[in-house]
């Protein structure tokens, strides 16, 4: 199993030119995550991401929902080792206690699951659990859907706090894992407009709004909201996959130790942008 130790001395160990090795964390809930995982595999099956993914971990299991299976079945057809513990019978095994009270104790259990398997790094890539002792055992980088001293927790209030900020621009980061949730060094910056075209006009469909009664209704599908949030997905996918890149190439440093890096131009250029 991977550990929080030198990342350099482990891939010595392999031999020069060893592919980079990543656990991959995933809760397979939406076309967020499948997305995120199909663009690192067609990456590498293309010979331009030098990484190979050790093992997937996901928190759901086959038959918990139709996009978990699209997801686990994505995982199977590229026979890369599949490690599964469902999260929702976990708690239901242990008394539906509240979740605060099992997260070490689900961490423990997957750790255990994961002693026959390493990797240089873990990625959570729509993870969508706090995991307080795997990124302790574990060298994590977690994507973010919000720039650093944004939104804390889920991309829905990303969003949210984009339009009730009236902001200029929005964006991600990639950061370490620690037991502060959101709040690792961050590794990876990529930013872009949310005004100019194909946003004024929704920005001025809003003035003299409320963003709380907007929140209630139309909810999710204010089409400020959905413009803001395709704009994200269409950049989340290059951003994960250029920050691999440069892990494998030894420009990031994927412990935090390093300076972070802005990797917006080379982002935009592969989203159009």
């Amino acid at each position: 199993m991977a550990s929080t130790g030198n990342l350099a001395e482990s891939r010595d160990a392999t031999g020069a030119g060893a592919p980079l090795t990543v656990g991959w964390f995933s809760s397979g809930r939406g076309e967020g995550s499948y997305g995120l995982l199909k663009a690192a595999l067609d990456t590498i099956e293309s010979g331009d991401l030098p990484v190979k993914i050790a093992f997937v971990f996901i928190n759901r299991v086959k038959g918990q929902t139709k996009r978990t299976d699209r997801f686990l079945e994505l995982v199977d057809s590229h026979d890369i080792p599949l490690v599964t513990l469902s999260s929702r019978d976990f708690r239901r095994s242990h008394g539906n206690r509240p979740w605060n009270e099992l997260r070490e104790e689900f961490d423990r259990a997957a750790i255990e699951l994961l002693r026959p398997h390493s990797a240089d790094i873990a990625v959570h890539a729509g993870y969508m659990l706090i995991a307080p002792l795997l990124c302790s055992e574990f060298v994590t980088l977690n994507v973010h859907p919000a720039l650093p001293g944004g939104t804390i927790g889920m991309w829905q209030q990303a969003v949210w706090d984009v339009i009730a900020g009236g902001l200029d621009e929005a964006g991600a980061m990639i950061h370490v894992s620690t037991e502060d949730v959101d709040e690792g060094p961050v590794v990876a910056t990529s930013r872009f407009s949310v005004r100019g075209d194909g946003f004024d006009s929704l920005w001025a469909e809003i003035s003299g709004f409320d963003v709380g009664a907007l929140k209630e209704d139309p909810g999710e599908d204010l089409p400020l909201f959905r413009a803001i949030r395709n704009a994200s997905m269409l950049r989340e996918r290059p951003f994960l996959i250029e920050t691999l890149k440069a892990v494998a190439a030894g420009r990031i440093d994927p412990t935090g130790a390093g300076e972070v890096v802005d990797l917006t131009p080379v982002v935009e250029l592969a989203a159009g942008g």
